[in-house]
């Protein structure tokens, strides 16, 4: 499964904290694109895993978590407006 997933996270209460911990946790899983987006394959098992692992840090009132999920990559097409970050990228990976 291919996903991209983005985070809001308030900087309200410890927030700092909290999107230290969030980023850490979705660059295991997957591959930073910008800002406090990522995105990458991922197998069902580790996707719940990551789910998991953010719900003790996200703060239902305070932060936001969306993950848009394809079952194939070839199936979604990105365009790029403004800076293209994908050769960047390519160097790191």
């Amino acid at each position: 499964m291919y996903i991209i997933l983005v985070y809001d996270i308030s900087l309200e209460m410890n927030g700092a904290r909290v999107l230290n911990k969030v980023f850490k946790i979705c660059k295991k899983y997957l591959t930073h694109i910008q800002k406090s987006v990522f995105e990458g394959e991922i197998t069902p098992a580790k996707l719940k895993k990551l789910e998991q692992e953010l719900k003790e840090y996200i703060r239902d009132d305070l932060d936001s978590v969306l993950i848009f999920k394809n079952s194939n990559k070839r199936w979604l097409t990105k365009e790029y407006i403004g800076i293209d970050n994908s050769d960047i990228l390519s160097n790191f990976f």
